[in-house]
């Protein structure tokens, strides 16, 4: 499938995280994003180091920013379980904004187009890294990186697409 550009509408999917009441919850992306202006960035794996370094701290530093241009909901998103995302998130005491969404089975990452094969290194079906400008369930901007890159799909990027 081709990866999910400008102009497209995202697919539906069900994506898993852990509410704050510290149990499991299924969502759908389209309740997530619809009616609403959301960021959808995707990680290749949660404690990897451009991921936990770089892309997530970006995007929980600069929430106020985002917010203040109309993002109502910034999702982290990785073929990763959400047990993993939820002891990933709480690396970051002090983020409040950004919310981490577990695609254990890649299903939705497929969907998007944005499958990477990691197997050669031992990390399976893994997510391209990305970031995707999203109203209304139509995508803006779609800043999709190449190989193991981190150059255009940061909180900044998206803040200039805005």
């Amino acid at each position: 499938m081709a990866p999910i550009a400008v102009g497209d509408v995202i697919p539906d999917g069900t994506l898993a995280y852990f509410d704050e009441e510290d149990k499991v919850q299924s969502v759908s992306v389209h309740s997530l994003a619809a009616g609403k202006k959301v960021i959808l960035f995707g990680v290749p794996g949660a404690f990897t180091p451009t991921c936990s370094l770089k892309h997530v701290p970006g995007f929980i530093e600069k929430a106020d920013e985002l917010k203040s241009k109309g993002v109502e909901k910034i999702l982290c998103l990785s073929v990763n379980d959400p047990f993993v995302m939820k002891a990933w998130s709480k690396t970051y005491p002090d983020n409040k904004d950004v919310l981490f969404l577990a695609d254990g089975s890649a299903k939705y990452t497929r969907d998007l187009g944005l499958e990477l094969d990691l197997s050669e290194k031992g990390l399976g079906i893994r997510s391209k890294r990305f970031a995707l400008l999203i109203e209304d369930l139509k995508v803006k901007a779609a800043n999709i990186e190449s190989g193991g890159e981190f150059t255009i799909s940061s909180a900044d990027d998206i803040l200039k697409a805005l």
